[in-house]
């Protein structure tokens, strides 16, 4: 899929983002006024860890371990004109149910209705992937036909072997998607994958690999 955006910047995808906006609401959203790139992932599933990571930034994404930022959309623009769309956090145990009704009906009206979203970034732990929530996002945003990819993040607290198994079998799993559906590990510990992410992501915007290049580049320089 190609959201037909300028020509892409010749610095990373992700770097630069800039925070615009929150919204709780639908009513809250900003009219929609760039392709959107939707990060959505179970509460402490690594999901803010990764946004910092693509975007080379700490604190970009906020990070927690009790829900707290992420229960608003926030929107940030990227330098090609772009949004990245941070998600609330989905499946958070201690949450009461009334609030989570309410954030899963958020989620679910976002992802379905909003015709700017270019495509959905699902966040899963590598050590659990395709949990019951997860296939929930995947019925959810499947049917727009649009492009989804999977960051299977925290690989590094898996060797090597288990890492590759986990890999396949998800991908054997979501194969009836295969047309819609690609499957990465990722670690924002050892920033692998970061390169995999930008140039399929890159690809939804039409900035094609001159920005996963750049990124490469820049983490690859000496010192």
């Amino acid at each position: 899929m190609f959201c037909g955006l300028p020509p892409a910047s010749s610095m990373p995808l992700f770097a630069n983002a800039v925070f615009t906006i929150s919204a709780a609401k639908l009513n809250d959203l900003p009219p929609p006024s760039g392709a959107e790139i939707a990060f959505a992932g179970r509460s402490n599933s690594g999901k803010s860890s990764a946004i910092n990571t693509l975007a080379g930034r700490t604190r970009l994404a906020f990070v927690s371990k009790t829900p707290g930022r992420t229960q608003l959309i926030n929107f940030f623009r990227l330098v090609n004109g772009a949004f990245l769309v941070d998600l609330p956090g989905y499946g958070y145990a201690d949450v009461p149910e009334e609030i989570r009704r309410q954030w899963q009906g958020v989620l679910a009206a976002y992802l379905t209705r909003r015709t700017s979203i270019c495509g959905l970034v699902l966040i899963m732990d590598a050590r659990r992937p395709l949990t019951e929530l997860d296939r929930q996002m995947l019925a959810w945003f499947g049917p727009t036909g649009k492009p989804i990819h999977i960051l299977l993040t925290k690989a590094d607290k898996l060797t090597r072997s288990e890492a590759a198994k986990i890999l396949q079998a998800t991908r054997s799993e979501l194969a009836p998607w295969a047309d819609q559906v690609s499957v990465q590990l990722f670690s924002s510990l050892k920033k692998t994958g970061v390169d995999e992410a930008e140039r399929i992501i890159g690809n939804w915007l039409g900035v094609a690999d001159e920005g996963a290049e750049k990124s490469a580049e820049k983490r690859n320089a000496p010192g």
